[in-house]
């Protein structure tokens, strides 16, 4: 509206109006014309202020917030407007309607809108999210045996920003490896292993895990081997030092220096002993140290051997049929009668005629029956021993039945296993057909086996049990007693036992009260005298690495029982199988007969090796259990030349087998 326009209202207005009326109508053109005055330059005004809204604002990593700005000119008069959004250092976008996004670094962000030389700012603090991860360091972790290892739990958000972890770490171990604490501290256990994701950090529904390699520990114990060891003096003993941790785990030794504290003799750098000159045991002599620990073994250096003086050849004599065969044995003993080691080389030979005989000892009668004096001989240097041979003809019949034991001692209502042995006119061993049990003058009952059942009446009842076949008897008495009594004697068996070096011997012990029952030994402990090896808690006998004579002996309170051991030297490999009876004589008269063979093995030097043999029938002539070797003959009589086989390993041995009627000549090959 133009000025003059406004002149003209104002006058128009002043005539026809009184003078009461007239301000208020000027009043009213005057404001009328400052406000249409107002938009006619309203577009020229230029923009003052921008106000961002909010000012300041707070966020989780990762959230949004509405930004708003208002421009305002310098009367304060809000103004049309549309700015740039930008967002400074620190991390967060905006779009161009003002929503920002906060960034995954929390800190302090600045948001400010823009427009031409105008621009307004807002304030934006960032701030961790909730936990999303836990992280457990360190892992893997390397734990000696026993030892600890602190682990810590560090929470974070979605954007990998450190937050405190809420509900508090719970520690725990999944997978075995040792234990842990409240606050994860780890102890190690005593297995060594690698134990894959054991420690278990747990808060709420968010876990983690760490893996655990559990390694040996330091050195805490050394301990030596052979302990304790014999050695010959001038011989050589090599030591062997293994290195144990606080666990008992295999660990290496550092910086090892052997010595010899106690003497005995000497020592090399590698473990290497030498036995001096002086005989006796030195207790905890030889010693392996690293550092502060050390172990130790004792030393037994034996006397010098006493010279040989003389050979006993047994049995002394051997009764033997025809073409059978007899296993010699020989005892070697010094001037005092001690017995002693015979060294090899030995030779067995016959020196009188009546047979065969090879070099383990075993002789094969020839088919000239008669006595052969002093005929088999062994020979050690210049020593000799020597026995005699009575070759007798083939077995006849029945004479003699024998029974044993006798006298029986048996307590009332108890039993005892009877047993016989038929011979013929000359002594030989024959079989006894239809045999018969009987007891003929009370005292208790038998059975068909000659299993005797003592009565309940105490007494001595002469010849009561008796076995009969045909015309032939044979008896024995029994002593029916209440009471076995106390102990009196022990028996140690095998006695005398030759043990081969470094080899196994199972003793056992017969406790016998004073009127010769077999009674129970209270509280048995077994001993080796001289230091020929060692004895376990039941008898079982290791033989040392020295050959000697040796005593074995167990002792019951005052009651003691003792066997000589003969410690000889350790067997070589595996060389021969001898397998006896051989031949082996069966007679079939009264149905197919049975024998049982044995086998022994040898090495190259004669020495006794231990074997299993499996056995096997290769010729004819009968069965044989391939365990124990026990033959039954077929019907079919002749000679079955090297049919019975005993194997261990690549090793055989054989024996031949004679089937003939009961009481015929040996048939020949």
């Amino acid at each position: 509206m133009t000025q003059e326009l406004v002149g003209r209202r104002l006058a128009a207005a002043l005539s026809r109006q009184g003078r009461s009326r007239r301000f208020v109508i000027a009043l009213a053109l005057v404001t009328t014309f400052t406000t249409s005055c107002k938009d006619d330059v309203a577009g020229l005004v230029p923009l003052a202020t921008i106000t961002v809204t909010p000012s300041a604002a707070t966020l989780v990593v990762g959230t949004t917030q509405q930004f708003t700005a208002v421009g305002k000119d310098a009367n304060g008069t809000v103004m049309s407007l549309t700015p740039i959004w930008t967002v400074g250092p620190g991390g967060g976008t905006i779009t161009s309607a003002g929503l920002f996004t906060a960034g995954a670094t929390p800190g302090s962000i600045g948001v400010t809108a823009t427009s031409g030389a105008i621009s307004g700012a807002a304030t934006v603090n960032v701030t961790a999210g909730p936990l999303a991860n836990i992280s457990v360091t360190p892992s893997p972790a390397t734990v000696a045996v026993g030892g600890t290892q602190q682990f810590t739990a560090v929470g974070t958000d979605a954007g990998g920003n450190i937050v405190t972890i809420t509900p508090p770490v719970y520690w725990s171990v999944a997978a075995g490896g040792g234990v842990i604490s409240a606050n994860g501290m780890f102890t190690a256990g005593t297995a060594m292993g690698t134990f894959a994701n054991t420690v278990t950090a747990t808060s709420g529904t968010l876990s983690t895990t760490a893996t655990v390699t559990v390694a040996a520990g330091p050195l805490a114990s050394i301990s030596v081997t052979p302990n304790p060891a014999t050695v010959a003096s001038g011989d050589t003993q090599q030591f062997i030092a293994m290195g144990r941790d606080a666990a008992g785990n295999a660990v290496p030794i550092p910086a090892l220096g052997w010595s010899v504290a106690a003497g005995g003799g000497t020592i090399s750098a590698a473990g290497l002993f030498t036995a001096g000159s002086a005989s006796g045991t030195f207790s905890n002599s030889v010693t392996a140290t690293s550092g502060s620990i050390s172990g130790t073994a004792t030393v037994a250096v034996p006397p010098a051997p006493v010279p040989l003086a003389t050979i006993t050849v047994s049995p002394n004599p051997a009764t033997v049929a025809v073409g059978a065969t007899q296993q010699f044995s020989a005892v070697g003993r010094d001037a005092a009668g001690n017995v002693v080691t015979i060294t090899p080389p030995v030779a067995w030979r016959v020196a009188a005629g009546g047979g065969t005989i090879n070099a383990t000892g075993l002789f094969t009668a020839g088919s000239a029956s008669g006595t052969y004096s002093n005929t088999v001989t062994m020979t050690s240097g210049a020593i000799s021993g020597s026995a005699t041979v009575m070759v007798t003809p083939d077995p006849g019949p029945l004479a003699f039945i024998t029974v044993s034991p006798n006298p029986a001692t048996v307590l009332t209502s108890s039993s005892q296993q009877f047993s016989a042995i038929g011979r013929d006119a000359n002594g030989l061993e024959v079989p006894i057909p239809s045999p018969s049990w009987n007891v003929a003058a009370g005292g208790g009952s038998i059975s068909a086996t000659g299993l005797f059942t003592a009565g309940s009446t105490p007494g001595v009842y002469t010849n009561s049990v008796t076995l009969t076949s045909g015309g032939i008897t044979g008896s024995a008495t029994v002593i029916i007693t209440s009471a076995a009594g106390p102990l009196a004697t022990i028996t140690v068996l095998p006695n005398p036992a030759m043990v081969p070096a470094t080899t196994p011997q199972q003793f056992f012990a017969i406790g016998k009260s004073a009127n010769g029952m077999e009674v129970p030994i209270p509280s048995p402990s077994w001993s080796v005298a001289g230091g020929g090896g060692s004895i376990s808690a039941t008898g079982l006998f290791t033989a040392g690495a020295t050959p000697g004579t040796y005593g074995v002996t167990l002792t019951s309170g005052s009651i003691s029982g003792s066997a000589t051991v003969i410690v000889t030297t350790a067997p070589g490999p595996l060389a021969t199988i001898t397998v006896s009876p051989n031949p082996a004589v069966i007679s079939v008269y009264y149905g197919p007969g049975s024998v049982s063979f044995s086998a022994v093995g040898r090495d190259a030097t004669g020495v006794v090796v231990p074997i299993t043999p499996v056995w096997a029938v290769v010729a004819g002539g009968g069965t044989i259990n391939s365990s124990t070797g026990e033959f039954v003959s077929g019907t079919a009589l002749g000679t079955f030349t090297n049919t019975v086989t005993a194997t261990s390993g690549s090793v055989t041995g054989a024996a031949t087998v004679v089937v003939q009627v009961f009481g015929s000549r040996r048939m020949k090959p």
